[in-house]
């Protein structure tokens, strides 16, 4: 192979992988609407829970729902399973139905569609008593 055949592959490997290392660009803002605009804000308030240890449970609030996401989320951090609920103090002091978080689980919806401003708590049943710290965040 001649210098400048080797020389031409060696530029065009090497622009070809540079091309795959380069981030995308993002096109101009438009009308379109971003979906994935709300779910950084959603997450970006989230406040955090920490229960000594887990025991049977717990609960975190009051908190206030806000614009920022639609639902309320909860993300368990612990090393164990938990299952949460959410109790609107307004309205009542029982919760609205029991959601399984998974051990360092991603975000979880444990109430759809609620109003802003409606004053809530997160309440937390493990399945068996817990010696490990229980930690969660809530996003609303």
């Amino acid at each position: 192979m001649s210098s400048t055949s080797a020389r031409l592959l060696a530029t065009a490997t090497a622009a070809a992988l540079l091309s795959l290392g380069t981030p995308a660009v993002a096109a101009p803002a438009g009308p379109e609407v971003n979906l994935f605009a709300p779910l950084a804000t959603c997450y970006g308030g989230a406040v955090r829970s920490y229960f000594q240890t887990g025991g049977y449970g717990g609960q975190a609030g009051t908190y206030r729902t806000t614009s920022r996401c639609r639902d309320i989320n909860v993300r368990n951090a612990s090393a164990y399973g938990t299952e949460a609920c959410v109790i609107f103090v307004d309205k009542t002091g029982a919760c609205n139905y029991w959601t399984y978080l998974p051990a360092n689980s991603g975000w979880v919806v444990v109430a759809t569609n609620v109003r802003d401003g409606v004053n809530f708590r997160v309440r937390f049943d493990n399945l068996r008593y817990e010696y490990e710290p229980l930690v969660a965040y809530h996003a609303f």
